[in-house]
């Protein structure tokens, strides 16, 4: 078991789960920014592995948190994360696929998702991380679409969906994609680059 410090918490990992990337600060900051004046209701976080951006979104907050992985160790190591910041009471953990995670009526203020963005082709370069936690797909974006998706349908009102990709061409692709959809609801109002990968705002 290793830990590092994350937005101030302390979490736990180990090889089983993809390591925290510490440049990940940024979407929970970025989240916490947007808590501050969303909708009511709670937070999502989608390819959830330990918690550590959700949790880091929600920490200031008194806002509840679900989060989604289909990666048994990373629910248990989440949790402990949770119980060991002292947030237990505000988190769920679902142990399931996202397309099923999550009931037809469920809203949400703010959802925000890490999903694996390494072509299926180039998981091999990087071997110090699990396959299942990285891989993409063909392009990198089959997870990420999926996520689109679950935003449309899962974003309260007025809310916003905070997506974390790797290459500026990813973010161009994704949000292509979102506009393409027929609901019309959803809409890309911003990004931001950084060295080790990009984040889209997306609001409902």
């Amino acid at each position: 078991m290793q830990q590092l410090t994350f937005c101030g918490l302390e979490i736990s990992f180990d090889h089983r789960v993809l390591e925290p990337r510490p440049w990940t600060e940024a979407q929970s900051e970025w989240a916490a920014e947007l808590l501050v004046d969303a909708p009511p209701g709670p937070v999502l976080e989608l390819c959830a592995g330990v918690g550590h951006i959700g949790l880091g979104a929600v920490c200031e907050s008194d806002r509840n948190l679900i989060m989604v992985d289909i990666n048994p160790a990373a629910r248990v190591l989440a949790l402990e994360n949770a119980a060991l910041n002292g947030l237990d009471s505000q988190v769920e953990f679902r142990l399931n696929q996202m397309e099923t995670a999550l009931d037809a009526d469920e809203r949400f203020s703010l959802i925000v998702a890490d999903p694996p963005w390494v072509r299926s082709a180039d998981t091999s370069l990087f071997p110090e991380d699990p396959v299942r936690a990285i891989d993409g797909g063909d392009d990198g974006l089959d997870l990420a679409r999926t996520c689109v998706d679950l935003f449309d349908l899962h974003l309260s009102p007025g809310g916003s969906g905070l997506l974390q990709i790797g290459t500026l061409a990813q973010a161009e692709a994704i949000t292509a994609y979102a506009a393409d959809r027929r609901s019309g609801s959803l809409s890309v109002v911003d990004s931001r680059a950084y060295e080790r990968g990009v984040l889209i705002l997306f609001v409902h």
